[in-house]
């Protein structure tokens, strides 16, 4: 019997660790190809993801050296390229899934292992649904990645801890700084973290502040609708109280007038715009009205690009989803994402399962009313239980003269059989 070939696509906003998840998937199918060659063989990865496949553009993981594959768990942004191509429905899109059916035969493929958020759990689905209506059923697994955290039916999402953990250490470094200029200088500090529907990250800057007086004083959630007047007062309280005041703002944060904050008027800030983002406009809420002077940091790719504080955990367990998906995926699985469960808080303790990826598409998770505070503006000790155990353990990568040691693969195409086809 030939053994099947997997592809292995990633798929939107990259993380720290999405390529730990990529590291333990190809040295899995490496292991299981050296003991049970019939039962799987090589793993082609997209160029750019599912466009790889369309493109007919491969990359044969097995060309590499197994140091360098080691070294993929080490290293941040997307080792293979990554897309948030969408393919459409079948009745206007026939001849893309017709031509992943091409381009599955061509190259022996079997296995197709999506690694992405919500929006890639439903093209997951909808590819393996659609692709088993034309006659050529697939094994789909899909693998769990976001840094926003908001993936239904799973305790956490691979690359929230290292961004959970980047911005609360951020926060405590920027409110030192900030502390011991406040007098003088910079009243206010923002950081805008990511979370367009969700206020996970921002609810990480959380557990900087251990407590009373610790920054961040304030948190901003798209959870929690933004009320001008009772932030301004609370900004004037923690100034008046601790001389300064430091705030993280999730980029999603809604008022009533919607979720593009700056897009209509406030008496006191005659002209709103939001082409410096959510931190820049309540800066400038806080500036008209206090005059006081404020320093603002994006984190931006930062957050999620920062392999050198990666959390252990989020490593660990990014690394053995992509073990896990070989693995079941030999023994039978199909159309499911894998998840991680908490079995317990102290210790920390976690298993891996599964659920239909019917469950999963295009679900989103946000934050629960139970781990905000009442007053709206931080983080509940249930949510700090809940998130402590996430952003622990350090797995620093090797470092060479000074600067962290990442590898880029050679990324060698495998040899094109089909024609061209322009997605």
């Amino acid at each position: 019997m030939t053994a099947k070939n997997a592809f292995y696509a990633q798929s939107g906003g990259v993380t720290a660790v999405i390529n730990a998840t990529a590291c333990g998937l190809i040295q899995e199918a490496r292991r299981l190809h050296l003991l049970h060659p019939q039962r799987i063989g090589k793993v082609y990865a997209g160029h750019d993801g599912i466009l790889g496949a369309l493109t007919e553009d491969l990359i044969d993981t097995s060309r590499e050296s197994d140091e360098d594959i080691a070294r993929l768990r080490y290293s941040p942004g997307g080792a293979f390229g990554s897309s948030r191509y969408h393919i459409g429905p079948l009745a206007t899109h026939r001849a893309h899934f017709e031509r992943l059916i091409e381009v599955f035969r061509a190259h022996e493929i079997g296995y197709f292992f999506f690694n992405g958020g919500d929006g890639s759990m439903g093209a997951a689905w909808h590819l393996s649904q659609t692709l088993a209506e034309l006659g050529h059923p697939l094994t789909v697994i899909g693998i769990p990645k976001t840094v926003d955290n908001d993936l239904a039916l799973t305790d956490t999402c691979p690359g929230f801890g290292s961004v959970a953990k980047y911005v609360a250490t951020s926060m405590r470094e920027a409110g030192f700084d900030v502390a011991s200029m406040a007098r003088t200088s910079t009243r206010v500090f923002i950081l805008e973290a990511m979370g367009r529907h969700a206020g996970w990250i921002a609810a990480a800057a959380g557990l900087a502040s251990e407590k009373e007086g610790d920054p961040p004083h304030i948190l901003l959630f798209p959870e929690v609708r933004f009320d001008a007047e009772r932030f301004l007062a609370r900004v004037d309280e923690c100034v008046r109280r601790h001389g300064y005041c430091a705030i993280a703002v999730a980029e999603g944060l809604c008022d009533d007038g919607g979720c593009e904050i700056g897009g209509h008027g406030f008496d006191d800030l005659p002209s709103h715009t939001r082409a410096g983002g959510v931190g820049r406009f309540i800066g400038e809420l806080i500036h008209a009205r206090f005059g006081y002077k404020y320093h603002l940091a994006l984190a931006d790719y930062l957050q999620r690009a920062a392999r050198h504080l990666a959390s252990g955990t989020d490593v660990a367990q990014a690394h053995a989803l992509g073990v896990a998906a070989v693995e079941r995926a030999v023994r039978g699985s199909n159309n499911v994402m894998l998840t991680l469960q908490r079995l317990s808080d102290r210790p920390y303790r976690w298993e891996i399962g599964e659920v239909p990826l019917s469950a999963v598409a295009n679900k989103e998770h946000r934050m629960p009313a139970e781990f905000i505070s009442a007053d709206g503006f931080h983080i509940t000790e249930a949510c700090r239980t809940y998130l402590q155990p996430l952003i622990e353990g350090e797995d620093p990568p090797p470092f060479r003269r000074g600067l962290p040691d990442y590898v880029r693969l050679a990324n060698h195409r495998v040899p094109r059989v089909l024609p061209d086809f322009a997605p």
